[in-house]
């Protein structure tokens, strides 16, 4: 998988990146490719190895086969035993858990970096100000971490990570720590902040809507493999899988099967009415929420039985199961909220399905 970047002219590469703890994989070839002041998120569950790619690019782990470059500089290459470490490869760093030092001030956290690399009192005082004055801190360099929320202290660690003016910023699921509501509120602030300063970033998370918010390319991960990398909108769109389409939550996955010229729940003998014909007998497809309307069961609709509902900004959004069909969980918006147990018929709007198995066509 590689973004629309060309390796030459990317600020950060892999190339058959590959990492192995004893004779188990952990990656299994990672090639990306990330454009000058562009975001890319890895995005998955816990263990798919988002979080160590991160680590190999940052060097705070060295890569069992291929090679990280930053900026045109290659940083580490398993085949000719390069490797720089993290403080040579002018990149920041924000944790999930800030990693802020409790006894020194806003701007003494700040400043820390510069004075690592020695550099002297005045200059780290005019750039350490110039950070805090980006993130909208410049009144708090005198304040203690412990005296900010968490929505300020996420903001002094970014501007640590910018004061010493690095080529990329790596963030470690740095909102993961906040409540909900705080959380949603700083992914916009965040997303603001990266785009106003022109930050090259890569970004870790396994929350979707912090991906799609945040990022230029999405790399959604899965087993040491990106399974599918593309922009927000392509992602959604688009989903190259069922698993990808899954995990983001896009809609219900459903396996048909073709009996005669009907497409038939797999194990059923409930029809999806309207499906097209094709030449294969099986298939896999994505029924998202934009492709079904709820209301009375009549003819020519799909009977389903209510599971559950929550309420969001825009109506009650029903998980509903077809009735006669085992294992399949679609979801519904509805203006009333609907209550489990409730019987609904679901009109199917098939041009908006999604198919994963070439049929008489290529995938819609």
């Amino acid at each position: 998988m590689t973004i629309a970047t060309s390796p030459r002219d990317a600020a950060v590469s892999t190339a058959g990146l590959e990492l192995h703890y004893g004779a188990t994989p952990v990656l299994k070839g990672i090639d990306v490719a990330l454009g000058q002041g562009q975001t890319l998120a890895l995005l998955g569950p816990s263990g798919c190895g988002k979080t160590t790619l991160l680590r190999l690019v940052a060097g705070l782990l060295a890569p069992s086969k291929g090679s990280v470059s930053i900026a045109g500089q290659v940083v580490a290459d398993a085949a000719t035993s390069v490797f720089a470490p993290p403080e040579k490869r002018n990149l920041g760093m924000v944790f999930q858990d800030y990693a802020l030092w409790p006894h020194m001030t806003v701007g003494g956290n700040v400043s820390f970096p510069l004075e690592m690399r020695g550099v002297g009192r005045a200059e780290r005082e005019r750039r350490t100000l110039a950070a805090l004055e980006k993130v909208g801190l410049a009144a708090y360099a005198g304040r203690r971490p412990s005296d900010l929320s968490g929505g300020q202290q996420q903001r002094v660690a970014i501007a640590r990570a910018i004061v010493a003016e690095p080529q990329l910023i790596l963030f470690d699921e740095p909102l993961s720590n906040l409540d909900r509501e705080l959380r949603e509120n700083m992914v916009g602030e965040l997303a603001e902040l990266i785009t106003s300063l022109g930050l090259t970033a890569i970004y870790v998370t396994h929350d979707h809507s912090e991906a799609l918010t945040l990022a230029d390319q999405v790399a959604v991960m899965r087993g040491g493999l990106i399974e599918q990398l593309a922009s927000p909108d392509e992602l959604i769109a688009r989903p190259a899988t069922p698993e990808v389409a899954d995990f983001l939550r896009l809609g219900g996955i459903a396996d048909l099967q073709r009996r005669d010229e009907a497409w038939l729940f797999k194990g059923s003998d409930v029809a999806l009415v309207g499906a097209p014909s094709g030449a294969s007998d099986t298939a896999r497809v994505l029924i998202p929420v934009a492709a079904l309307t709820v209301g009375e069961i009549r003819p020519g609709r799909l009977a389903a039985t209510v599971l559950r509902s929550q309420f969001r900004g825009d109506g009650h959004l029903a998980t509903v199961t077809p009735v006669g069909v085992r294992d399949v969980e679609l979801q519904v918006l509805s203006r009333n909220k609907l209550k489990p147990g409730d019987a609904v018929g679901l009109a199917i709007d098939t041009d908006h399905i999604r198919w994963f198995e070439n049929l008489d066509h290529s995938p819609q």
